[in-house]
């Protein structure tokens, strides 16, 4: 609830129950104004729920929760936000990374070899960290934004919309880094995007919310099994399932929607002429 008992009240979230497993990936999708956003702030006390109970491992966040409470919170549960190069102020990239770790009460030496450590996880190399984080390109800031969130070891990292802006070269680079990081940090990863390839590419399980309420939860496959219905959602098809539905058209036939390019390439195989193999 917003600004509750007020003239402008207003709903931000209404039936909302989801279980997310550990060192899973999924992803939250839904038109905008769904409350997407406003669902993943609860997840590390940026917002607190007015009514309900948010449960991250061994945090309990409730209406009755002091912002005292939400440091470890904070660090527990790493927020990058769309277009994440608009946090960074920092002197140095060094600096701007090593941020979070002093925040939270690590020493000095500790900050920096956390921040040096972040800096290689996300593909920056040991030359830039005594620059300016505004001397470097787009893409690179972007990548000290995530460092400065990594530095703090979060176990549950969260990702609103973290490919905006980005060409398709450069957002395919950038969620292939995320799925490194996932697996070799054994991190939990929520992905709020709109990019449909990425939910079938990378995530466990998918939730669709709709006028502040969760409307649908489930696997890739689960979700758009129906193409109506999420068309309905005013949601998009993977590339893939796109695709294929042309397909059909030309007689083609499908044992179930193929979401990626490689399970439409397997579908294909037998159905094309030879000289097409």
């Amino acid at each position: 609830m917003y600004q509750p008992n007020s003239p402008f009240e207003a709903v931000g979230l209404s039936d909302v129950s989801f279980t997310v497993p550990s060192e899973s990936f999924t992803a939250i999708i839904g038109h905008t104004g769904s409350g997407k956003s406003t669902l993943v702030q609860h997840l590390n006390g940026l917002l607190k729920p007015t009514s309900g109970t948010v449960t991250v491992d061994d945090f309990q966040l409730t209406a009755k929760t002091t912002n005292k409470h939400l440091k470890s919170l904070h660090q527990h549960v790493g927020m990058v936000f769309q277009f994440p190069e608009n946090q960074l102020f920092d002197q140095t990239v060094e600096r701007d990374i090593a941020f979070g770790p002093l925040n939270f009460g690590f020493t000095n030496e500790e900050a920096m070899s956390l921040a040096h450590q972040a800096a290689h996880d996300v593909g920056l190399p040991d030359e830039l960290l005594n620059r300016s984080p505004f001397e470097l390109s787009g893409g690179q800031m972007r990548r000290v934004a995530i460092a400065g969130v990594l530095a703090s070891q979060p176990r549950v990292l969260v990702l609103d919309e973290p490919t905006a802006g980005l060409d398709p070269r450069g957002r395919a680079e950038m969620m292939a880094m995320f799925a490194k990081l996932k697996a070799d940090q054994q991190l939990t990863v929520i992905l709020v995007t709109h990019q449909m390839d990425d939910v079938a590419d990378y995530a466990d399980q998918a939730l669709v919310m709709a006028h502040s309420n969760l409307i649908k939860a489930g696997t890739p496959a689960e979700i758009f099994a129906n193409p109506e219905w999420v068309k309905a959602q005013q949601l998009a098809l993977p590339t893939a399932a796109n695709f294929a539905q042309h397909l059909v058209t030309r007689g083609f036939e499908f044992d179930s929607l193929p979401l990626t390019a490689e399970q439409l390439a397997i579908q294909l195989r037998g159905q094309l002429p030879k000289e097409g193999r």
